[in-house]
């Protein structure tokens, strides 16, 4: 009996350990809906940070989707194909929440679809910036927006390679004079015909003694001047610190024209969310779990930023795995329904810490 309970508790980590490499690895990709990989500047063992690119895995909303992640590759050498943009356009609908985001996205498509029609034809357009400005908390969908625009204008010829290359203050930041427009100009350099997203930017400008961020900032500028025609960048962050980040320097005020800001999800929305990570792996809630997943997003909503919003689903959503493991590890037997049943103790136990029954008024 042990050596069994051994055996179903190995099998439902293990499990998890794969949906948290391959499924959830990226917060976007398996929540809002199929993107074309992108890819992200990582430390490479024997060379500086930020000269090696990697694929990110598939975004896996649907059952026919799925991501391996794959091995490292140059970005030039990953060249995304050409959608179509009515097809991208039907699939922006069929992401969760993000009204507002989804309104502005499709103001920037059809600016963009029609701004490469005049182009085509000889028509003159006026200057087009494509940089943007994407603000709001953890967890609202800013990298899976930035990595869905980069096929939009990929597939609109507006971009060579329509990829998107994530880095932070890390890979664009050395610590010493004269090192830090080096590194930024070597991911700059990746990042061509792609979209470069950098995260939490604001934290490129603190002014702190000795700090080079300042140096990244006037490197990425002129990149953004010279490459204006093959590249695009995002940068991201909280909405007050992202206002800190563009009254910074004079240059930056000048690129970024377009801002997004992306809202917290609802009690709603955060449940819709957590039902398709449910879907996916094959769980499925019995009807009192289902009640108590509801009423527990509903008491987070007002605080859905520090929850962390789809992050907190995620989060969410691993607790009641390692509980109804737990659970299952104790059954003399177990079916295939057991193993995909998510009861209301699982739910009690993993957000609670209470056995069926015992929760109290909080």
């Amino acid at each position: 009996m042990a050596d069994k309970k051994d055996e179903i508790i190995s099998m439902q980590l293990d499990l998890i350990r794969k949906m948290t490499e391959n499924n959830i690895k990226r917060l976007s990709d398996d929540i809002w809906g199929p993107s074309r990989s992108g890819t992200k500047i990582t430390p490479k063992a024997d060379a500086p940070a930020s000269t090696k690119v990697e694929k990110s895995d598939e975004e896996l909303i649907k059952a026919s989707d799925g991501g391996d992640g794959g091995a490292p590759v140059k970005a030039e050498d990953d060249v995304l194909p050409k959608e179509d943009i009515a097809d991208l356009k039907a699939e922006l609908d069929t992401y969760i929440g993000l009204g507002e985001v989804k309104k502005e996205v499709k103001n920037l498509i059809n600016m963009a679809t029609v701004y490469k029609l005049r182009r085509d034809n000889d028509l003159p357009n006026t200057d087009m910036s494509l940089h943007m400005v994407f603000s709001g908390n953890p967890g609202t969908g800013k990298t899976m927006i930035a990595r869905f625009m980069a096929r939009v204008y990929h597939s609109l010829g507006l971009l060579s390679k329509g990829k998107l290359v994530e880095v932070d203050r890390s890979g664009l930041v050395a610590g010493y004079i004269g090192q830090t427009a080096i590194k930024t100009a070597k991911v700059l350099e990746e990042a061509k015909g792609s979209v470069l997203f950098i995260d939490e930017a604001y934290t490129l400008t603190s002014k702190t003694e000795n700090d080079f961020g300042f140096e990244a900032v006037d490197t990425l500028l002129k990149a953004m001047e010279d490459n204006r025609d093959d590249l695009v960048v995002i940068v991201a962050g909280y909405i007050e610190l992202m206002e800190e980040f563009i009254d910074s320097n004079p240059g930056l005020r000048s690129r970024f024209n377009k801002y997004i800001d992306f809202a917290d999800y609802s009690a709603d929305e955060m449940f819709d969310i957590f039902k398709l990570n449910c879907k996916k792996a094959c769980y499925v809630l019995d009807e009192n779990a289902e009640e108590e997943i509801k009423g527990y997003f509903r008491a987070v909503e007002e605080a859905a930023g520090e929850f962390g919003n789809a992050r907190g689903v995620r989060n969410t959503f691993e607790k009641l795995l390692t509980e109804q493991a737990n659970r299952i590890a104790e059954m003399e037997s177990v079916s295939r329904d057991d193993l995909m049943k998510i009861t209301k103790a699982d739910v009690l136990a993993a957000l609670y810490e209470k056995e069926d029954g015992d929760k109290t008024q909080e």
